[in-house]
């Protein structure tokens, strides 16, 4: 047989050709689609840890902003030994002990109270005071001594009496004048502990703290409801 009589094979280019565009793009497409998501979740990737960061960096700049504020209240009642300020807590120590199982303090402690707290005010003005301070609540300890009702009662009425001393007007000694005391009815709140955070001695456990609290991120402050003072400086628990 001839060389030129020999079968070609068929020849199956041209359907080859046809075909070949069309896988080829299909698969630029998926790669492009697998490129497009990626960095699609870079980005959000990106996004969320930048957002975790300047909140990080929030929460950071707040805590400085209240250590200074704390240190601030420190050096503002360094003039009084036995008054201290313990993290968030003021501690009147023996300068503000209670008898026992009453609710009465005696002249001095209530000229202590009323020296005090218009220091602790002041802070309370300043622009971190103002920026993040939420409210100042007043806590009376109770000892272990006597039921637990009994004593709840009587740390709220410890508590309570801080107020009557820090809220009573003239001619009562070294009152506070009209403004503190309307800041005092919008920030200070009443509390009281009765078996909680006892101290080692039973004297030392009957105690007035006050704690400082403050606003979160994000947190609105409460808005100011108090009323005008009435002129009734009366206290209910001696009436």
């Amino acid at each position: 047989m001839s060389l030129g009589s020999k079968r070609q094979p068929p020849r199956r280019g041209r359907r080859d050709e046809a075909e070949r565009p069309f896988w080829i793009s299909f698969s630029d497409l998926m790669t492009a689609l697998m490129v497009l998501f990626l960095v699609a979740m870079t980005v959000a990737l990106l996004a969320i840890t930048h957002e975790i960061s300047a909140t990080e960096d929030l929460k950071e700049a707040r805590e400085e902003d209240i250590t200074r504020l704390m240190d601030s209240l420190k050096a503002a009642t360094a003039d009084f030994p036995g008054v201290a300020v313990r993290g968030r807590v003021v501690d009147f120590g023996d300068r503000a002990r209670f008898e026992s199982d009453s609710h009465r303090l005696n002249a001095s402690q209530d000229l202590l109270l009323r020296t005090v707290v218009p220091r602790i005010l002041a802070v309370a003005r300043d622009p971190l005071g103002e920026k993040w301070l939420k409210r100042v609540v007043v806590e009376g300890f109770a000892d272990a001594r006597g039921s637990y009702l009994h004593n709840l009662n009587l740390s709220l009425q410890r508590s309570e009496r801080v107020l009557c001393v820090l809220l009573a007007g003239p001619p009562a000694p070294a009152a506070l004048d009209e403004a503190d005391r309307l800041l005092v009815r919008q920030l200070f709140l009443v509390s009281g502990s009765s078996f909680n955070a006892l101290k080692e001695s039973p004297e030392e456990s009957r105690r007035i703290e006050l704690r400082l609290e403050f606003l979160e991120l994000g947190e609105g402050r409460p808005p100011n409801r108090s009323q005008p003072l009435d002129g009734d400086f009366r206290c209910p628990l001696d009436l």
